[in-house]
């Protein structure tokens, strides 16, 4: 596999834990040219990990001062620990940052320890805190705040929002170009990706967008409901949900969509997670049930719920219990997909809006790599993979003067495939015509099919 740079121009990263994140993040990380080591238990984790990529692995206890010693800790630039255990990663990062000096991320799941982040992050000294369920959780009420979407993206402080749909038959859209759209539609939003028969485009304004196409556009909280308004579509959000599977992910969510006003139904097997549930989420309504049972949907109403979300262990139950409530009401779905070992597969199944919680935390800490790399003028506050990871949109915020800024958009060279789509400037969000400029203080947002950018001026051909 290619990387995208050479290793002398990449940081040491030790990665602790190779399960289903550890090895996203690495296969992430290598590809963008970074010298990785990593610590697992598992031998056959190192055997398989060290067989896939060009990089060193260690069979031992991450939180061990001689395994660290042995990774290199002392030279190395970052150690992410993202074992299934909390407490271990949290030890692990405590030692690091005792024995080395280098940044330290932790991944930490459990909602006691994740209602004390600031704390941890202050007192442990660590640079980042992820919790993969949580994040998932906040991308899942995301969507269904606007139930028409497939996915839901924040940029600028949640005052901006990329919005990925499919063109419905009969649409206005259908058969008009871009440039025609923005003259006819009252909102200040802008095309971002059209993505049409497996291919993905950066439109022109000469691009003409038809039925069956699968659009990202942005613009802030209420342009995005005005532009949808326009065309017909629907924009109000759900008034209940039923979430089959009680763990910490269905937790956090049922958390969220309570705290906006939405009725939330949990059915969950464990009868003492119920209990625990019924505790935590007074306000919630907790079933003790099989979630895959038919009869049991059909009795708590999944015929007429605005919202339905499977958030079992696993992949197949959700894909199933996804496919049955599509057939069976008009409910919108999200799935939670753990696995990636069919992704085409399921691509093919059109499941609407997926959740990977392993995309989701990888983003997040490939953003905190590439601005920790010597950016010159500008940090990577953002990070998005769309389209498959074919295309990522990245926010910048400006720091210094450069070549970029208080230039006229138009007059920049440009790199092809790439297109500024907004700016936030004091919370005022902008939707950039070619006159407009980039000034010190912006958050700029990048959509482009290039991949690795790690400063605003790698938009410059």
């Amino acid at each position: 596999m290619a990387k995208i740079n050479s290793k002398k121009d990449g940081l040491s990263i030790i990665v602790v834990g190779g399960g289903k994140i550890g090895s996203t993040l690495i296969e992430q990380l290598y590809k963008e040219g970074h010298d990785i080591t990593v610590i697992d238990r598992k031998a056959s984790i190192i055997q398989s990990l060290t067989d896939s990529y060009d990089i060193m692995g260690i069979c031992g206890n991450g939180a061990s001062y001689t395994i660290q010693m042995e990774a290199g800790i002392e030279n190395a630039d970052l150690l992410i620990a993202v074992t299934d255990s909390d407490e271990l990663n949290l030890l692990c990062c405590t030692v690091a940052k005792m024995v080395g000096h280098c940044s330290a991320i932790a991944r930490v799941r459990t909602p006691d320890y994740s209602k004390e982040v600031p704390y941890l992050r202050e007192k442990l000294g660590l640079a980042m805190v992820i919790n993969p369920e949580y994040e998932s959780a906040k991308e899942i009420s995301r969507i269904l705040s606007l139930p028409s979407a497939l996915e839901v993206n924040s940029f600028a402080h949640g005052q901006a929002e990329l919005i990925k749909f499919k063109i419905p038959e009969g649409n206005m859209l259908d058969g008009r170009s871009i440039a025609e759209l923005g003259k006819s539609i009252i909102a200040s939003m802008v095309i971002c990706v059209v993505e049409r028969g497996g291919e993905v485009y950066i439109p022109s304004g000469h691009f003409v967008v038809k039925s069956g196409d699968t659009l990202s556009f942005i613009g802030s909280r209420k342009d995005v409901l005005s532009f949808l308004q326009q065309i017909g579509i629907p924009t109000r959000q759900v008034k209940d949900t039923i979430i089959i599977g009680g763990g910490k992910a269905a937790y956090y969510l049922a958390s969220a969509l309570l705290h906006q006003g939405i009725a939330v139904k949990i059915i969950e097997k464990d009868r003492t997670r119920c209990e625990e549930l019924s505790i935590l989420l007074p306000k919630a309504t907790v079933i003790c049930g099989d979630g895959t049972e038919e009869d049991l949907l059909f009795e708590e109403g999944i015929r007429s719920v605005d919202s339905f979300v499977p958030l079992t262990g696993s992949d197949e139950e959700n894909i199933l219990l996804t496919l049955n409530a599509m057939k069976i009401s008009d409910a919108k779905v999200i799935t939670k997909i753990n696995h990636l070992n069919f992704k085409s597969v399921v691509a093919s199944l059109e499941l609407g809006s997926i959740i990977y919680p392993r995309y989701i935390c990888a983003e997040a800490i490939v953003a905190y790599v590439r601005a920790k790399k010597e950016s010159r003028n500008s940090n990577i506050e953002t990070l998005y993979h769309l389209a498959d990871h074919r295309v990522e949109a990245l926010e910048f915020e400006v720091t210094e003067d450069s070549p970029v800024t208080g230039t006229p958009l138009f007059r920049l060279n440009k790199k092809d495939n790439l297109l500024i789509a907004c700016i936030n400037r004091d919370g005022h969000i902008i939707i950039p015509s070619g006159q407009d400029t980039i000034e010190v203080g912006d958050e700029v947002t990048v959509v482009t099919t290039h991949s690795g950018f790690r400063d605003l001026q790698d938009i410059l051909a």
